[in-house]
């Protein structure tokens, strides 16, 4: 063999392995892509081979995207460039961004069948915002209804008011509402309405004159409280707020006036009880009182026996004859034989 025969053997080997290598890759390539780019080439998705590539180097779900862009095409919704709708690198900054694609895609078909204006900008920053948009997306179709207040496990609790008469009233409300679009982004949540409308039922019970008022008319709960300032600032307009429940407790104003009955009682009773033990007080020390003048009075006693005492001592004091023996008086008593005189020296 000539040398240029050698090197026109060598150039076809090297061009048959570069044709090889380049078939491996064309293969690898269709076998990786392939079925997800003829998915989107016939549903008309707008799906590149080469967006498919940046996908998986991109470490994104292809499937997630394709499938995505398909539901877009199929329910009508603006997929291609240039419209401003969602298309296929708005879609891949939003995965990349953390959010779930799958939801804000369902929520614009959703939006798009119930003839809501919602574009995709919107759904991509309520869902990075941390809220659930396709359920927020299905209340604004399909009003949910909100239980106030909230079941705690199997028992269901009621709310609580008392009427001016002093009867209490255990009530429960169902709150019917509706995602209000324009707050999803910043508004607050159910927790809030239903702080707002337990509030609201337990004024309108306490403004009630007698409580046989509301359970003849358990409308009166909730015809007070206005809607829209209930929902102000939330993500939700309240359609309704309908009672479900109402049913008497106990009279508190009753059990009020016998506690303080029972209070004023204790009240008299301890002052009955400081009087007397004061009297029997005053009572001991006036008893003390008469043993010490008794005391005193026999200490004057002895010393009046002691002056009389020295006084016979000195002879100031003697004893003389009244009158003679065996003597009468005119009583017919015998008359005292001696009497006791003093003498003053």
């Amino acid at each position: 063999m000539t040398p240029s025969s050698v090197l026109w053997i060598g150039f076809l080997l090297a061009v048959v392995s570069v044709a090889l290598v380049v078939a491996l890759v064309v293969i690898g390539a269709i076998a990786k892509w392939g079925s997800y780019w003829l998915q989107a080439y016939f549903a008309n998705a707008d799906v590149s081979f080469a967006s498919l590539i940046a996908m998986t180097l991109l470490g994104l779900d292809l499937k997630t995207i394709v499938n995505a862009k398909v539901m877009g095409r199929q329910a009508g919704l603006r997929i291609d460039h240039g419209s401003g709708g969602m298309t296929t690198q708005r879609l891949q900054a939003h995965a990349l961004a953390g959010g779930n694609v799958d939801k804000v895609v369902t929520s614009l078909v959703v939006a798009n069948g119930a003839g809501l204006v919602f574009d995709f900008d919107t759904a991509a920053a309520i869902d990075l915002a941390g809220r659930d948009v396709l359920a927020a997306i299905q209340a604004r179709v399909f009003p949910k209804v909100i239980r106030c207040p909230i079941a705690s496990g199997t028992t269901r609790t009621t709310l609580s008011g008392v009427s001016k008469d002093g009867v209490e009233l255990r009530v429960s409300v169902c709150v019917t509402v509706r995602t209000n679009m324009e707050k999803l982004i910043g508004g607050a949540t159910e927790e809030t309405i239903i702080a707002r409308v337990g509030e609201s039922i337990v004024a309108n019970i306490g403004a009630s004159e007698k409580h046989t008022d509301i359970l003849a008319l358990p409308s009166l709960i909730s015809s007070g409280s206005r809607a829209n300032e209930l929902s102000e600032n939330t993500i939700f307009d309240i359609v309704s707020i309908d009672v479900a429940i109402v049913s008497v407790g106990t009279n508190i104003g009753a059990r009020l006036v016998i506690d303080q009955a029972e209070a004023d009682m204790l009240v008299s009773v301890s002052d009955a009880e400081g009087r007397r033990c004061q009297a029997v007080a005053r009572t001991q020390l006036m008893k003390a009182s008469v043993i010490e003048q008794q005391a005193i009075a026999l200490l004057k006693e002895a010393d009046v026996q002691l002056a009389l005492a020295e006084a016979y001592r000195r002879g100031n004091i003697g004893l003389e004859p009244d009158s003679p023996p065996g003597s009468f008086d005119r009583s017919g008593h015998a008359a005292q034989s001696r009497r006791a005189n003093l003498k003053i020296a």
